[in-house]
């Protein structure tokens, strides 16, 4: 027992972890009525590893081609012990993790916390937002059925409505003209490869942010409260969280498997009931809504350039928002609440 004592007091003096100890206990959060706010972090943290665990698990027995994915996918849910229950987890897991993502990225907007000198710690979450999106609708492609596949030729056809560079955009996403194997094979490699490497980067950049200039504190609660530290009072409190959030993902995960789809058929015509996942539903109805020409513009044209302006401008706000009080800034904060609110559940009408 001695020789396992001196071992464990040679890597931890190697390690750091006194000073890394010591460190976590004096790094103090602050706590008041909108501290609630800041566990939404550790939960997006909490569920990207579960998405890497079970990505991980099921890209072992996954083939990335047109003519063994949906088989694949039948195999890892009819055939490999508890394959489905990891499909399940890392199905609804994705979703889990986008919601919490949007909470906490509107939570930061309505509290302003993109004030300086916090401007690159809201720009990297808002790319992050995005890298998130880019899982979602990369791995709805990857069963490879029918509904994925008329989904994704829906999705990858709006950038073609940009002029000049959209066309151009919607070739690099297929690799082509249209959605084939290469398309499969381009998403594949982004969501295992490219989005995992951004998203690391990113978030190694955003949490190194968030740990030099400490935890924002909204300016009604400013001198109210009070401090705890980060090591025990507040790493507990995330710690329920996530069994909470955990409990809840296989719960639902284990009532509401996905099911797998139709093998798709790029001859046949596209089914009936094409809808994306709930996160791209307001892009979905908003879309519908408009009408087919504006001033003999194509309405998509209109819709499609309209959202990248928006995004470019929530992508700056803390440059364009520098007005002291915080009126605009949450009221343009709660207008988008509201407008993908209401394009999300006009989807389902």
């Amino acid at each position: 027992m001695n020789g396992a004592y001196r071992a464990i007091d040679w890597f931890r003096a190697r390690l750091g972890t006194p000073q890394l100890g010591q460190w976590l206990r004096h790094k103090q959060v602050p706590w008041h009525r909108h501290s609630v706010w800041y566990l939404a972090g550790g939960a997006i943290l909490f569920f990207l590893v579960v998405q890497v665990v079970t990505g991980i698990l099921l890209a072992f027995y996954y083939r990335p081609t047109v003519d063994e994915a949906n088989a694949s996918v039948r195999r890892i849910v009819g055939e490999i012990p508890r394959g489905w229950i990891v499909r399940s987890m890392h199905h609804w897991g994705s979703s889990f993790m986008i919601g919490m993502v949007f909470v906490h990225t509107f939570s930061t907007w309505l509290s302003r916390s993109y004030r300086p000198p916090r401007e690159l710690i809201w720009i990297s979450g808002v790319v992050l937002l995005l890298v998130a999106l880019g899982f979602g609708f990369t791995g709805y492609l990857l069963p490879w059925d029918e509904l994925s596949v008329a989904a994704t030729k829906v999705g990858t056809d709006l950038p073609a409505a940009l002029p000049l560079v959209g066309r151009g955009f919607t070739r690099l996403l297929r690799g082509g003209d249209q959605v084939t194997g290469d398309t499969l094979g381009r998403f594949f490699v982004a969501h295992v490869c490219l989005l995992p490497l951004a998203s690391l980067l990113l978030l190694i950049f955003h949490v190194g942010l968030v740990q030099k200039e400490g935890i924002s504190t909204p300016r009604s609660v400013e001198g109210q409260g009070r401090s705890i530290p980060f090591w025990p009072n507040f790493f507990y409190r995330e710690a329920a969280v996530w069994v909470l959030l955990g409990g809840g993902l296989i719960t639902v995960a284990a009532l509401l498997p996905p099911p797998v789809g139709v093998q798709a058929d790029l001859l046949a015509p596209a089914p009936e009931g094409i809808r994306p996942e709930w996160y791209f539903l307001f892009v979905f109805q908003g879309l519908k809504v408009l009408p087919a020409q504006i001033l003999s513009v194509s309405g998509e044209t209109i819709a499609v350039s309209l959202m990248l302006l928006v995004g470019i401008a929530v992508l700056l706000l803390p440059i364009l928002d520098r007005r002291p009080e915080p009126r605009t800034g949450q009221v343009l904060a709660w207008l988008a609440i509201a407008f993908i609110t209401a394009m999300t559940l006009w989807s389902f009408l």
